[in-house]
Parts: C-alpha cells; sequence; structure tokens
C-alpha cells in the first residue's frame, strides 16, 4: 500500500472506521506471522501466550510494511493496548469482536485469497447468537485441521445493516463448486461436527452476479 492509495481510502472512510480497517489488516498480518512459525493467534491467546511481546514484535514490522496505516493503526492503541484487545476477545470471538463483520480462518498453507475466487462456493450455516462461539470454534478448529474446505469466516456482533435477522452465519469454502464429491465430503464431515439441519450452499459466480438479489432466484445451488 503506498501513500496515495492511504490517501484515497482516508478520503472514503472515517477516522474510526479507518482505524477499524487498519486493525482489521494487523489482525490478518499477525495470523500470517503466526502460520509461517506453525501457530494461530487464537492458540496463543486461549493458550495464556505472551501476546503482549508478540504484538510488538509484529507491530514494528507491520508499521514497516504498512507504514501509511500506522497512524490508523494507533488509534486503537499501543501494542499493549491491541494485546488487551485480543485477550478480551476481540477478533478471536464472533460475539466479542465489534471492529470487524468477519472472522476468517484460512486453512494452513492456503492462499487467502482463495476463498474469494469464483470458482469457489460455501456452505452456509445459520447460527442463533448464543450458539455461534461455540459452532466457530468447532468449524474454526475443523478447518486448521484439515477436515473441512479451503477457509471459513462468521459474522460478529459488530452491527451490519445488510444483516436480515439476528442470526450469525459461518461460510465454510471449498475450492471448486463443481467437484461435487468434495462438496458433499465437506458437508458430511459438517454433519460429523453436529450441523445435523438442511443447509445451503452458494457458488461465488452466482453470488459476484447478484443472481441472489432478485426475488424469486434459487437461494442455493446445492441443498442437503
Amino acid at each position: 500500500m503506498t501513500a496515495d492509495d492511504f490517501e484515497v481510502i482516508e478520503e472514503e472512510f472515517p477516522a474510526d472506521e479507518l482505524a477499524d480497517l487498519a486493525f482489521g489488516m494487523f489482525t490478518i498480518f499477525i495470523e500470517k506471522h503466526q502460520e509461517s512459525q506453525g501457530s494461530f493467534l487464537f492458540r496463543e491467546v486461549e493458550s495464556g501466550g505472551d501476546i503482549e511481546e508478540l504484538c510488538t514484535r509484529v507491530l514494528t514490522a507491520f508499521s514497516a510494511e504498512y507504514a501509511p496505516l500506522a497512524p490508523a493503526l494507533e488509534r486503537i492503541g499501543t501494542a499493549q493496548e491491541i494485546a488487551a484487545l485480543y485477550r478480551s476477545g476481540e477478533g478471536i470471538v464472533p460475539s466479542k469482536t465489534r471492529r470487524s463483520y468477519w472472522i476468517q480462518q484460512d486453512r494452513p498453507g492456503v492462499d487467502p485469497g482463495a476463498a474469494g475466487a469464483e470458482e469457489a462456493g460455501k456452505w452456509l450455516i445459520f447460527v442463533e447468537p448464543d450458539d455461534v462461539d461455540a459452532a466457530w470454534q468447532k468449524i474454526r478448529n475443523a478447518t486448521i485441521e484439515g477436515r473441512l474446505g479451503i477457509g471459513a469466516k462468521v459474522s460478529t456482533a459488530k452491527e451490519n445493516e445488510d444483516a436480515h435477522d439476528d442470526r450469525k452465519v459461518i461460510y465454510v469454502f471449498t475450492p471448486d463448486w463443481a467437484d461435487e464429491p468434495d462438496v458433499m465430503r465437506v458437508r458430511a464431515e459438517l454433519k460429523e461436527l453436529g450441523f445435523a439441519d438442511r443447509i445451503g450452499y452458494k457458488r461465488n459466480l452466482d453470488t459476484y452476479a447478484g443472481e441472489y438479489r432478485e426475488k424469486g432466484k434459487r437461494v442455493a445451488y446445492y441443498s442437503v
């Protein structure tokens, strides 16, 4: 990201939203750092690891690589204050995350952009707010174990005007909607995890084409 890019973003976003954006990018950055070390940010938090030292070290690298975003991230706080946010569940626990609309977990070794590819798709699991944390933990853990697809993400407690109701949604991505055996393998794994009710699968290409915005359009490509 160049200084010019930052100026464009700064013009488009209020200061608080820009700070949240910077925090989200820092979280992705620290997650990739942890993956390179064979670990995960949530594991460091849940195990009581030295998050302050980790944030201090990674913040230096982030500020060097994304210098234009450093001032926005400073609005969130120091490395110690950022660590305290993680310990409180921000960016880790869906019901306690209010600075980002989503928490995402990629399968280790998978390109972060793979879930957004046009040929990819996702199973959609809707859960009540009281159940989302436990549901996400199951899917997050199964994702990093390689049992599911290429990644997963969950909606958070941040108020979203696009949400249709109070339920939260978890996406479980597969790399190729046309690979029906793999799509159904993931569905079978989700049943093993306890998600036995019928759920739908959406193709990214239909989402990008706006196929689900018109009344009467079929929402799911697969429904099992």
